[in-house]
């Protein structure tokens, strides 16, 4: 969402360090989620956003503003609480533990190294400074990317996708 929305910031032109201008810009836009063949789908005012758009090198150069900025923070964690309650999904991302759903039930925080998560941003087409964002994203004053409280920690740093889906699967059938 944080994404799909830097994207829109930039495709209409306002600039992500006016603070005041991303939000007169939020404050008019529509969000709209939903599924398509077992992927989160998102649309804003009604045009749809797609992964492409979402890792676009200006995106990821610039996401890291927009979601530090209050009021985005608020309305997003509002939107995704809204679609969580009409769909029931399962979410990632850097505060769905520790802010969007502090009591959810069950936690993972997944994690591997700054190299690792570098190379595989590389593999995906995407060139990203993952320590910049990381230091925006811990010292931000609203919603600091935390390792959220009773969350069980994969260090997916030598694991596969699918050996990290195993892992949490694992925790959830012993639970």
């Amino acid at each position: 969402m944080y994404r799909a929305f830097t994207w829109w910031v930039l495709e209409k032109d306002v600039d992500p360090s006016e603070a005041a201008a991303v939000v007169k810009l939020l404050d008019e836009t529509q969000f709209e989620c939903g599924e398509e063949n077992a992927a989160g789908t998102i649309a804003i005012d009604g045009r749809r956003i797609t992964g492409d758009q979402m890792s676009e090198e200006r995106v990821n150069q610039n996401v890291s503003l927009i979601a530090r900025i209050p009021e985005v923070r608020t309305r997003l964690v509002d939107e995704q609480r809204r679609y969580a309650d009409e769909s029931g999904v399962v979410m990632e991302g850097r505060d769905i533990g520790s802010v969007v759903f502090p009591d959810t039930p069950w936690k993972f925080y997944i994690d591997a190294s700054p190299e690792v998560r570098e190379q595989r941003r590389r593999a995906q087409g995407i060139v990203d400074s993952i320590a910049k964002r990381d230091k925006i994203d811990s010292s931000r004053k609203n919603s600091p990317l935390v390792i959220p409280e009773g969350a069980i920690v994969v260090d997916s740093s030598d694991l596969t996708a699918d050996e990290v889906v195993e892992r949490v699967l694992a925790v959830l059938r012993e639970g």
